[in-house]
């Protein structure tokens, strides 16, 4: 059982990953040519400036991968294997809530909850901290730190997140299920409030960076979020609940 939702999830991985590599391909892509050109802009004047100050520029290091490899390529295969990972891992968690989940959810609705409470716990509520950026942010010595920043608080949201499920199964006995709700998620948003207020903030965009690029390119990282997820929710949803139709056993 727990195998055939992990690779059901895979194949519903890999359909929202070619959906997702689509959609980033025509407006995400676009945004990371526009950041690149900024880039070599920069590059270009402090070069200019400094040969003026007599400075010895060192040599260009040979491009290791061109940019059509990663437009095309590389970002098919990095969507592709992101895609099929968290549809696994979509699965085994579809798996292990089956039964365990306060309320009397169908399968369909099961993959749904799941599926908003991923986006939001792994996606949503961590960017609004760090949100994404594209080349040319950010400084390259504090990527590590930024990086554990930014996992940081995915693992403090999706702790809050798991603790608000199982808190909401112990209250919603004594306090019914609307009230209940309210809590857990008054308690989940308390959290990830406070996280966000303690964890340092992080602004490492140039001054001169164009803000209508930046806002494409955020635009373009949460619609490639949401195609994921809203597949995963809708197409995992649907497979199960016709497999339990034609006689697949609940766990």
């Amino acid at each position: 059982m727990v195998r055939t939702f992990l690779v059901r999830g895979m194949l519903v991985g890999i359909v929202a990953g070619l959906l997702s590599f689509g959609f980033l391909r025509v407006y995400g892509e676009p945004q990371v040519d526009r950041a690149i050109a900024f880039e070599t802009q920069m590059d270009e004047a402090k070069a200019e400036a400094e040969k003026h100050k007599g400075m010895v520029m060192p040599a260009e290091e040979p491009e290791l991968v061109s940019r059509p490899v990663q437009a095309g390529l590389g970002l098919i295969v990095a969507v592709m294997v992101y895609s099929a990972a968290f549809g696994g891992l979509f699965g085994l968690a579809f798996a292990f809530a089956q039964g365990r989940m306060p309320g009397n959810f169908s399968p369909q609705a099961l993959a749904a909850v799941l599926a908003a409470a991923g986006f939001i716990a792994l996606y949503l509520v961590p960017n609004l901290k760090y949100p994404a950026n594209p080349p040319s942010v950010g400084n390259p010595d504090t990527i590590g730190m930024r990086t554990a920043l930014y996992f940081g608080m995915i693992g403090i949201s999706l702790a809050a997140m798991i603790g608000a499920i199982n808190f909401k199964r112990m209250l919603t006995a004594r306090y019914g299920e609307w009230n209940a709700t309210l809590m857990v998620a008054a308690y989940y948003i308390v959290v990830v409030i406070a996280a966000g207020v303690i964890l340092p903030a992080v602004n490492e965009v140039p001054e001169r960076f164009p803000a209508v690029v930046l806002w494409n390119f955020r635009i373009a990282s949460f619609g490639a979020q949401v195609i994921l997820w809203a597949t995963l929710g809708l197409l995992f949803g649907a497979l199960t609940q016709r497999a339990y139709a034609n006689g697949m056993p609940r766990a």
